[in-house]
């Protein structure tokens, strides 16, 4: 059931943490600050409201898609190769078996420790969404950090704003100017982290590569520069293509996370080597 995959604390702390974050920011630091009333004030608590929604709702989309199983019965196609390359990819399609699973899996697919099972094009296994990212809830991972990170920017400008707009002469007690600071401080730290691992991801996506296959790639790059060659990641098809494998074909979808329906089947990507 994936309603189980909420039973967990990581997932508890998310949605607790989320909605300190909104009402700290709404009615606090907000209406102290231009007033929940004014036009000014509504502007921004109508902006941060639909920012919120569509975090909580990328976390969902995170939390239910399942990343993706290898069918069974899977077994790798050693058919359609060039003559020359026939015996590198039937060597190669034949090593990727899974032990655990006692099964064969497909390019980019891993087997996840905690899932306990292959997932595709494996990213890795996130705790705070009780899941595994991989081929079908990458999309909806991205979006949860591009819109986490964009939520939290919002409440460091307006906790800030707030604290010079107060008069700190005359301002509160000091356990109230201490609330006030430390605010600031712990929700710039959370727009720092978000922020790193949001370009990060965008790193990831323009290069058409998952984190396992960063940390593979860096091996692979550092032997082909030790053997005089030129390392490339085999599924960098270029920035636009990269994109739209990820958010899809249609640009009015891409902030859309549910809008999963350009997403193939898992087993087979396209390469550099098909674009020549």
């Amino acid at each position: 059931m994936k309603w189980r995959r909420f039973v967990s604390l990581p997932i508890l702390a998310v949605l607790i943490l989320m909605d300190i974050v909104f009402y700290g920011t709404v009615f606090i630091f907000l209406d102290d600050w231009v007033g929940l009333h004014s036009s000014i004030g509504l502007t921004n608590v109508v902006i941060f409201t639909m920012l919120t929604f569509f975090t909580l709702f990328s976390f969902f989309a995170c939390v239910f898609t399942d990343p993706g199983d290898v069918p069974y019965g899977y077994f790798p196609d050693i058919e359609h190769s060039d003559g020359s390359d026939q015996e590198s990819r039937e060597s190669e399609a034949l090593t990727k078996y899974c032990d655990k699973c006692s099964a064969y899996k497909p390019p980019r697919a891993h087997h996840c420790r905690v899932c306990r099972r292959c997932v595709l094009k494996m990213d890795h296994h996130c705790t705070w969404i009780n899941n595994c990212v991989g081929h079908r809830n990458y999309k909806a991972f991205f979006l949860l950090v591009l819109y986490a990170t964009m939520s939290s920017v919002y409440s460091t400008v307006i906790i800030v704003g707030c604290g010079f707009y107060n008069d700190w002469e005359s301002f509160g007690t000091i356990r109230l100017k201490t609330f006030y600071i430390t605010s600031g401080v712990m929700i710039s730290l959370l727009s720092l982290t978000l922020g790193t691992l949001l370009g990060w991801h965008i790193y990831l996506l323009t290069h058409n590569m998952t984190t396992i296959e960063y940390y593979q790639g860096t091996r692979a790059k550092w032997l082909a520069k030790k053997s005089g060659q030129i390392y490339k990641h085999q599924y960098d098809v270029g920035v636009y293509k990269n994109f739209t494998m990820i958010l899809g074909p249609n640009m009015r979808k891409w902030l859309w996370p549910s809008a999963s329906s350009h997403i193939k089947d898992g087993i087979c990507f396209p390469t550099v080597r098909d674009s020549l």
